[in-house]
């Protein structure tokens, strides 16, 4: 069973930045696709990222790509989210997401995610 928990979540000023962790744990040598998705008030869960735990290539969604930057750290089996040029429409609950590795860990939907933390609020003001 794969356990993932977020954090780093909080109160911004537009333009500003925060990094998200997301400390993963259960999975076995193989690894898994990780995600970030956000979701905020009265919309559907929207993914902005995507790699494999054991690293390779990043997939961004274009409404993020060149603003949020993704990274892992073996080490320490976590998962981060660097977000900078925060704007207010980046207002939502960041959640990090697991699914079974295939052979690209591309995009997929939230669907396809067996895996979830509890999600963190981030909150940016004009």
């Amino acid at each position: 069973q794969v356990q993932l928990v977020e954090s780093g979540g909080g109160s911004v000023q537009a333009g500003g930045s925060l990094r998200l962790s997301c400390v993963a744990s259960g999975y076995t040598y193989t690894g898994v696709c990780m995600g970030w998705f956000r979701q905020a008030p009265g919309k559907e869960r929207e993914g902005l990222a995507s790699v494999h735990s054991r690293g390779g290539r990043a997939y961004y969604a274009d409404s993020v790509k060149g603003r949020f930057t993704m990274s892992l750290d073996n080490a320490k089996n976590t998962l981060y989210l660097q977000m900078d040029s925060l704007k207010p429409e980046d207002t939502a609950v960041y959640y990090c997401a697991a699914r079974a590795p295939d052979g690209y860990c591309s995009m997929v939907s939230p669907s396809q995610y067996n895996f979830w933390g509890p999600g963190t609020q981030v909150t940016v003001s004009s």
